[in-house]
């Protein structure tokens, strides 16, 4: 692996011939914030910004139902999209669609998912955000063996360990289900936004590339209480990017085009951008609004792509995004924004009140991290006339009780590096059954996470509260539950946090999915 040419260049370095080519600066502003990945850039025609309609994700039914318990069924499989106008994607999808179908459950009572795998390739599901039982978790090789009985657990070794961007591996660190698996989910936890995505080890992002993602959203009375708007004024926008080949096909940096061996050629090792920004897998989408409020669940599921959003043109009085939730559901109160930096996994629930603009205002959402194609994600376009609007925001929407880190019996330290050596943590590359902390159930812990690059870190299990950044104040993004950190070059950001209920072995890691591909995890375990 050339590690070393990479890392020795910096956190980002863009492809200069194809930016003063497309007539942008020399250094685009992605790449002036310090921020990770390089462009892949299209090759297919692409489309004008504005034309298409915002695709809403369609809400599962369940297949049966009882006092305690939803069950539903999912079919992982190919499907032909078309994303492009008049261009066909080969997409790997959860029920035929991208992003695949919105499960709406309720806080208290059981969700059950049976995911049948009729893909050319192994796979695995993680509920992102999930408050779950290790067996339903997604552990990076308790793998969903295709149906046709293609794969036997040698392959799915070599599969996994072959070449240089390969894990160590025993074949006694694999759960193999064939054709299917069910995942259990009890759903103790408060309403929050989640998402569900695959998690195999060695190859998440290019599954994830690829199409296998989606909305899980949780409700409660808590929630329900509060006269927040809801219905079609209720809206999940999954905002990714991606590249395409002239045949409208997803255009990925794959180490190996055959997929037997994992990882993505060496110039993308930090994160693979794209140039085109899909809205619920659609480009640069427009929705009709009224002048009214929405909440918009904002989720950044792109691989590496880190976002600053921001209205324009601004409501009067700015504040324009009035946040109410974070990670893992409402915040104490609200807190108002005239952007949002959002990385890789983090979900903003905001409130958008659209009466604030004149009828006929179209209202863009740009990206001021980015450049080009990338500077814009989505436009609003708002209607004529004053409807009564029956919602509001209340200056009180939860109680958040803190964890006091006073009462920490440990503090644990990971450093997140990228060397000669690769994407490691505390210095070690990703190998499974080796884990670097065993906290135990009920006891508040400190951790504290360090280091030389720009890593999104994703906890599994609980949520979590950011304590502090470089031992100062944390962050205007920090506030609330979370379960994804943005972690900033040459940073220290303290967490504390508390894991319950459920024994067994998890993980820790960063959410650029190439990063995490090529290493950086860890495992710990609860008992």
């Amino acid at each position: 692996m050339r590690r070393r040419a990479l890392l020795g260049a910096g956190a980002t370095v863009l492809g200069a011939g194809a930016l003063t080519a497309a007539g942008w600066p020399l250094l685009s502003r992605y790449a002036r914030e310090g921020l990770p990945g390089k462009v892949m850039t299209s090759r297919a025609e692409l489309p004008a910004a504005f034309r298409t309609p915002l695709p809403i994700p369609r809400v599962l039914e369940p297949v049966s139902s009882n006092g305690t318990t939803d069950t539903y069924e999912l079919t992982q499989q190919h499907a032909e999209l078309e994303i492009l106008p008049g261009l066909r994607t080969a997409a790997w999808t959860y029920g035929g669609t991208f992003p695949g179908p919105t499960i709406v459950s309720r806080s208290g009572r059981r969700t059950v998912v049976r995911h049948r795998n009729e893909l050319d390739r192994p796979a695995v599901v993680h509920l992102h955000g999930g408050h779950t039982p290790a067996a339903s978790d997604g552990y990076p090789t308790s793998l969903i063996l295709p149906a046709d009985g293609s794969y036997d657990a040698h392959r799915v070794h070599q599969d996994m360990t072959g070449g240089p961007h390969g894990h160590a591996m025993g074949h006694g660190a694999m759960d193999l289900a064939e054709g299917s698996r069910t995942y259990t989910y009890p759903f103790d936890q408060r309403a929050a936004t989640l998402w569900y995505h695959d998690h195999r080890m060695s190859y998440t992002g290019a599954a994830v590339w690829m199409g296998l993602a989606g909305f899980h959203l949780v409700h409660d009375d808590e929630e329900e209480r509060l006269p927040l708007p809801r219905g079609d004024r209720d809206i999940p926008l999954m905002i990714t990017d991606r590249s395409f080949a002239a045949d409208g096909s997803f255009q990925y940096p794959w180490l190996d085009a055959q997929l037997r061996t994992p990882g993505v050629t060496d110039a993308y090792m930090n994160g693979v951008l794209g140039d085109v920004i899909l809205v619920n897998g659609a480009p640069w989408p427009v929705h009709q609004v009224r002048r009214l409020r929405y909440r918009l669940r904002l989720l950044n599921a792109s691989n590496a792509r880190l976002y600053k959003l921001q209205l324009d043109p601004q409501p009067e009085g700015g504040g324009g995004f009035v946040q109410i939730g974070s990670d893992g559901g409402l915040l104490d109160a609200p807190r108002r924004h005239d952007t949002l930096e959002i990385a890789p996994a983090e979900r903003f629930d905001v409130v958008v009140d659209f009466s604030r603009y004149r009828p006929g205002t179209r209202v863009r959402l740009l990206n001021r991290f980015g450049d080009g194609s990338t500077a814009q994600v989505m436009r609003f376009d708002v209607g004529s006339g004053s409807p009564r609007d029956d919602t509001t925001v209340p200056g009180k929407l939860s109680d958040v009780p803190r964890l006091d880190p006073g009462r920490a019996t440990v503090t644990r330290d990971f450093h997140f590096r990228g060397s000669d050596v690769g994407w490691t943590i505390n210095g070690t590359e990703y190998e499974p059954g080796n884990s670097l902390a065993r906290p135990a159930l009920g006891q508040v812990e400190i951790w504290r996470f360090t280091t030389n690059f720009h890593h999104p870190i994703h906890v599994h299990l609980d949520h979590f509260q950011v304590l502090s950044r470089n031992n100062r104040d944390i962050g205007p993004f920090d506030h609330g539950w979370k379960d994804t950190v943005d972690l900033r070059p040459a940073e220290a950001v303290e967490i504390v946090t508390r894991f319950t209920d459920y024994p067994g072995t998890y993980m820790l890691h960063c959410h650029n999915l190439e990063h995490e591909d090529m290493a950086m995890m860890a495992d710990f375990t609860t008992a």
